[in-house]
């Protein structure tokens, strides 16, 4: 049974706002919907133009871009909000799905790349991890402090300890250990951790999590106990040391 990931939103307990721009009014009307439904605030917009008056209005916690527009392109836009200062994170949506519109896109200065057709779903869980990773989103639950022996992990904070020493993530390893942390003693393969963690379609290309488990381990295990363990033909579990 799969758990209803925690409500989002704002540091203040308002609802986190999202402005969504594409010139195709069906597919701005279903992200809405999908967004609203998270219990955010949505704004949308269907050019180039319309998307800079809306960010300088409405100043959206995250932008949903279209980069194919008549008027003034997705890049477009995003050059100017960077040169203005405007560091809102950008989800990028568009058809092109070459690898270099994909490296344009982020060198650009966006956050995360969403190449149509898509699922709704997939967008919102990009969105909650781009909020996440700015740390201008924050949940109701009680405790944002996950535990594995002397392992802690705080989820508003992004703060990682090992025996009261502070760890240096990346994104994806923090990613990575949180998914591990929120299922302890359980064994998780590696299809799960690709669908939880990334979000994308590897065509099977486990090689990536074994090579961000390799990265987790030097960071969390050296120097002790192992408290990421392998289990052959399965997957990976975390668990405290016996």
């Amino acid at each position: 049974m799969t758990t209803a990931a925690p409500a989002l939103h704002r540091p203040d307990g308002s609802p986190l706002r999202i402005a969504v721009v594409d010139d195709e009014q069906m597919l701005t009307d279903l992200l809405s919907m999908a967004l609203r439904m998270e219990g955010w605030e949505v704004k949308t917009a269907a050019s180039g133009y319309e998307a800079l008056q809306l960010v300088r209005d409405f100043e959206p916690d995250a932008l949903v871009l279209d980069i194919m527009m008549p008027d003034l392109d997705g890049m477009a836009v995003l050059h100017r909000l960077r040169q203005s200062g405007d560091d809102v994170p950008v989800l990028f949506l568009t058809a092109k799905d070459a690898v270099a519109d994909r490296v344009a896109g982020l060198t650009a200065g966006g956050d995360d790349y969403v190449t149509k057709p898509f699922s709704l779903e997939e967008v919102v869980a990009r969105l909650r991890g781009l909020m996440r990773r700015a740390g201008s989103a924050f949940t109701d639950e009680a405790e944002p402090i996950l535990r594995v022996a002397d392992l802690s992990l705080n989820e508003d904070s992004h703060e990682v300890e090992r025996a009261g020493n502070q760890i240096e993530l990346t994104a994806t390893e923090f990613e990575l250990l949180r998914f591990l942390m929120r299922n302890p003693r359980r064994v998780v393969s590696k299809a799960q951790i690709l669908d939880r963690v990334w979000n994308y379609d590897f065509g099977g290309r486990s090689s990536v999590v074994e090579l961000y488990i390799s990265y987790l381990r030097k960071k969390i295990d050296a120097g002790h106990p192992p408290l990421i363990h392998t289990v052959r033909g399965v997957g990976y579990m975390i668990k405290a040391p016996q």
